[in-house]
């Protein structure tokens, strides 16, 4: 009885095998397949308090704050073909009554600007903070200046200041990469 139905069984299994889903496959269509990942990375976060905005030794206003953060990781030869698209999202919170001009500036590693941007940031109190965000994208030809930046300079300026202010300004910034392989 298993010899039976072991012949049409395996008659069966043979048509299936010869007339499966293969007929109609273009396999050239494999070449066309784009990888598009997104890549979300932190970029740069700090929280500066009302005193770094004034000496109080010798009882002048500082009016700019700077501080420079690497980025060494845009300078790999396969990120530079795949990169499309950036996009930078800055967050900042300011419980300070003052408002600031923020300065994003690229530089290589030679220390040229390869590329910049800016923002305002809208004045807060201590009992009410404001956040104010930005939204840089960044594409085409631009692209191709910001793969050649090693570090950003981030500069903070305050139009005034004096010993009685108080708050904090804080930034937290992320980057979102559009890549396509």
């Amino acid at each position: 009885m298993n010899k039976t139905l072991f012949l049409p069984i395996f008659v069966v299994c043979i048509c299936l095998f010869f007339t499966g889903c293969i007929k109609n496959t273009d396999f050239d269509q494999a070449e066309d397949i784009a990888l598009t990942p997104v890549v979300e990375l932190d970029l740069i976060y700090f929280n500066l308090r009302a005193e770094q905005f004034f000496d109080s030794i010798n009882s002048n206003p500082i009016l700019t704050v700077r501080d420079t953060t690497d980025i060494k990781f845009l300078d790999d030869g396969t990120l530079q073909e795949s990169l499309k698209r950036a996009e930078f999202y800055f967050n900042f919170t300011n419980s300070i009554p003052r408002s600031f001009q923020v300065d994003f500036q690229f530089l290589s590693e030679v220390n040229d600007t390869t590329y910049v941007t800016q923002t305002s940031v809208s004045q807060g109190t201590p009992n009410a903070p404001v956040i104010s965000e930005f939204i840089e994208n960044i594409e085409g030809d631009d692209i191709l200046q910001l793969t050649k930046a090693h570090k950003v300079v981030v500069s903070v300026t305050i139009p005034s200041s004096d010993e009685n202010l108080e708050g904090t300004l804080n930034l937290k910034s992320k980057t979102t990469y559009f890549l396509e392989y």
